[in-house]
């Protein structure tokens, strides 16, 4: 039987933690800056290509919204959908819930409108709009 001392195995558990939570950070892309389109501006993208389904009209409740992926769809009145990027606008945190009215940030408690605009702090900024349309039962990013 072969003994290996305690201090080994805590100091391998530490390399292997350290070497997942760099791995968990890496993006995977070697650019840092986010991508432009043909005017300059920057938008966030969706998790799904242009043209390609987010949801159908019937996942998205009137009065509410859904997160797909790092897109929030929501219906503030009946048939009038609106996209928003889920990232906050106070720090860069993905967006967790849509409930009572709010879109709603986990990290400091940002609360969004169903428009986007910002409800309650600490948040300044509104989400910002991605650009979906419907087409028939589905709503589709552009």
């Amino acid at each position: 039987m072969v003994v290996v001392p305690r201090k080994t195995v805590l100091a391998g558990a530490g390399i292997g933690l350290a070497a997942a939570a760099v791995a968990a950070c890496s993006s995977g892309s070697d650019s840092s800056a986010p991508e432009s389109s043909a005017d300059g501006s920057s938008a966030p993208e969706s998790s799904k290509p242009a043209g390609e389904a987010l949801a159908t009209t019937a996942d998205v409740p009137v009065g509410s919204g859904v997160i797909v992926g790092e897109v929030v769809l929501t219906q503030p009145t009946a048939g009038d959908y609106k996209g928003f990027s889920a990232v906050c606008t106070h720090t860069g945190c993905l967006i967790n819930e849509v409930a009572d009215g709010t879109i709603n940030c986990p990290c400091h408690g940002s609360k969004f409108n169903l428009d986007g605009a910002v409800a309650n702090g600490p948040a300044s900024k509104p989400l910002e709009p991605v650009a979906i349309r419907v087409q028939g039962d589905s709503i589709v990013a552009e």
